[in-house]
Protein backbone atom coordinates (compact mmCIF):
# COMPACT_ATOMS: atom_id res chain seq x y z
CA UNK A 1 0.00 0.00 0.00
CA UNK A 2 1.08 3.56 -1.01
CA UNK A 3 2.62 5.80 2.21
CA UNK A 4 1.39 8.86 0.38
CA UNK A 5 -2.22 7.21 0.81
CA UNK A 6 -1.78 6.27 4.33
CA UNK A 7 0.12 10.06 4.85
CA UNK A 8 -2.90 11.56 3.98
CA UNK A 9 -5.36 9.54 5.76
CA UNK A 10 -3.97 10.40 8.93
CA UNK A 11 -3.05 13.52 8.22
CA UNK A 12 -6.74 14.47 7.92
CA UNK A 13 -8.32 11.93 9.95
CA UNK A 14 -5.80 10.74 12.46
CA UNK A 15 -4.48 6.80 13.17
CA UNK A 16 -8.08 5.63 12.98
CA UNK A 17 -11.58 6.11 11.51
CA UNK A 18 -14.99 6.47 13.32
CA UNK A 19 -17.59 5.30 10.88
CA UNK A 20 -18.98 9.35 9.91
CA UNK A 21 -14.89 9.68 8.72
CA UNK A 22 -15.49 6.19 7.40
CA UNK A 23 -18.65 6.94 5.45
CA UNK A 24 -17.16 10.85 4.24
CA UNK A 25 -13.89 8.73 2.60
CA UNK A 26 -15.54 6.02 1.11
CA UNK A 27 -18.28 8.56 -0.56
CA UNK A 28 -21.16 6.47 1.32
CA UNK A 29 -23.88 7.51 4.44
CA UNK A 30 -23.24 5.99 7.91
CA UNK A 31 -26.36 4.02 7.55
CA UNK A 32 -24.86 2.36 4.31
CA UNK A 33 -21.60 1.56 6.31
CA UNK A 34 -23.18 0.39 9.46
CA UNK A 35 -25.89 -2.16 7.10
CA UNK A 36 -22.22 -3.38 5.22
CA UNK A 37 -20.55 -3.98 8.53
CA UNK A 38 -24.02 -5.88 9.73
CA UNK A 39 -23.88 -7.71 6.28
CA UNK A 40 -20.24 -8.50 6.79
CA UNK A 41 -19.80 -6.89 3.24
CA UNK A 42 -17.78 -3.64 4.48
CA UNK A 43 -15.12 -3.03 1.97
CA UNK A 44 -12.77 -2.08 5.02
CA UNK A 45 -12.33 -4.11 8.43
CA UNK A 46 -13.73 -2.12 11.28
CA UNK A 47 -13.98 -2.87 15.30
CA UNK A 48 -15.28 -1.82 18.38
CA UNK A 49 -13.90 -0.04 20.79
CA UNK A 50 -15.54 1.64 23.65
CA UNK A 51 -19.22 1.25 22.10
CA UNK A 52 -17.82 3.58 18.75
CA UNK A 53 -16.74 1.53 15.76
CA UNK A 54 -13.69 2.33 14.44
CA UNK A 55 -11.26 1.40 11.21
CA UNK A 56 -7.92 1.65 11.09
CA UNK A 57 -6.16 3.72 8.67
CA UNK A 58 -3.83 1.49 7.16
CA UNK A 59 -7.43 -0.96 6.36
CA UNK A 60 -8.79 2.74 4.45
CA UNK A 61 -5.36 2.78 2.74
CA UNK A 62 -5.07 -0.79 1.78
CA UNK A 63 -8.77 0.06 -0.10
CA UNK A 64 -8.37 2.91 -1.48
CA UNK A 65 -5.24 1.51 -3.21
CA UNK A 66 -6.77 -1.80 -4.31
CA UNK A 67 -10.04 -0.06 -5.64
CA UNK A 68 -6.99 2.20 -7.36
CA UNK A 69 -5.12 -0.57 -8.81
CA UNK A 70 -8.44 -2.39 -10.43
CA UNK A 71 -9.77 0.85 -11.70
CA UNK A 72 -5.98 1.47 -13.46
CA UNK A 73 -6.03 -1.85 -14.69
CA UNK A 74 -2.59 -2.65 -12.09
CA UNK A 75 -2.25 -5.88 -11.00
CA UNK A 76 -2.18 -6.26 -7.55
Amino acid sequence: MSLITQAFIVERYGLRLNVEQLADVLGLSKAAIYNQVSAGSCPVVTYLDGGKRWADYREVARHLDEMHSISSGIPA
